[in-house]
């Protein structure tokens, strides 16, 4: 294995694979129906990567490093036989964790065959147990309780669940509460989201942002809180666990508590090119490398160039001057995934 590391001597150890851009919600911080309406034009199945091509990346970014990969989209329960992917990618040998993330629509009819076929996690997007503000969130395509049984369903599987919570000021910032009592009681831990600058079409103003501090403010006032070390270096989530040792739960905050430091994410879009940063501005198309009938060591070395001249540290610099400089540039989320 190629002890790999970019130019802030971060290591490529997580792999975040995107199997579609298409998505069956419209929320409106990723995928506003105004922008995604009927007449979008989503990309043909002949330019996604196939399954195969997929498996040959996996294999080949285990060999630099990566040891956990996780299934995104758009919305990657959209995309057919995934199960069998995932499969595929738990038999290859050096992948030690494999998630999803999902909006929980198709879950529950989903959650046994991907447990079975390896996946080991799901993150389960749903930003309001209120089903009028949670059908306003997400562009009037999904309802609370279907989400609900789906989570249920993969707990039942076996899945350890983890739910996300955008959270955005007047929009859902007073179900802080509702969500942490009610997923406290459920024994699932939750992550609230820092509503973020991603791609160009979410509309996206700082005074929309409830920050880290005020979401644990809110919580410590339910249920107080204490600090808890990371699982591992490179964490995306700050945890907390309730001091009555019922539960945790963690906070994403990379617009007020920037965690680039120890990014370790490696981003493959659905079309097959590589990002280095949620918030990139353009990427390397490796599926070109792959159906031109490069080898192995041809696509190594390329992906080796991308990650060692990386430096990429988006969350740190954002101001003013950087968000100017990318703007109408960043690729959007739904392209490349959370």
């Amino acid at each position: 294995m190629t002890n790999l590391q970019d130019q802030l001597h971060r290591p490529l150890r997580d792999l975040r694979i995107s199997v579609t851009d298409r998505c069956n919600f419209r929320c409106r911080y990723c995928m506003p129906a105004e922008i995604f309406g009927p007449d979008y034009a989503f990309l043909p199945s002949d330019k996604i990567l196939n399954f195969d091509e997929i498996e040959r990346l996996v294999k080949i970014f285990v060999t630099l490093g990566v040891k956990k990969v996780r299934i995104t989209g758009g919305e990657p329960l959209l995309r057919r036989d995934l199960p069998e992917l995932i499969a595929r990618i738990h038999r290859i040998e050096g992948v030690e964790d494999i998630a999803l993330t999902t909006n929980g629509s198709l879950l529950k009819k989903y959650a046994q065959p991907l447990a079975q076929a390896g996946l080991s996690r799901v993150s389960v997007s749903l930003d309001s147990l209120d089903d009028e503000r949670f059908f306003e969130m997400n562009g009037h395509r999904g309802k609370v309780l279907t989400v609900l049984e789906g989570i249920e369903k993969a707990a039942e599987a076996g899945l350890q669940v983890k739910i996300n919570m955008v959270v955005q000021k007047g929009k859902n910032d007073q179900d802080i509460v509702t969500m942490a009592q009610f997923f406290k009681e459920k024994h699932h831990i939750l992550r609230f989201i820092e509503y973020m600058d991603v791609g160009n079409s979410n509309g996206w103003r700082l005074d929309d942002v409830v920050s880290k501090k005020d979401i644990i403010d809110h919580i410590h006032q339910f249920s107080p809180l204490q600090p808890v070390a990371p699982n591992y270096k490179g964490e995306v989530a700050t945890r907390y666990q309730y001091q009555d040792a019922q539960g945790e739960i963690g906070v994403i905050s990379s617009v007020t508590d920037s965690f680039c430091s120890n990014c370790s994410r490696a981003r493959l879009s659905a079309e097959g090119s590589l990002y280095t940063c949620l918030f990139a501005t353009a990427g390397t198309d490796l599926r070109e490398l792959l159906r031109s009938g490069q080898d192995d060591a041809a696509i190594i070395k390329c992906i080796m160039n991308v990650w060692e001249t990386r430096n990429d540290r988006y969350s740190d610099e954002r101001n003013e001057q950087t968000i100017a400089k990318r703007k109408n540039s960043k690729i959007e989320m739904s392209h490349i995934g959370g």
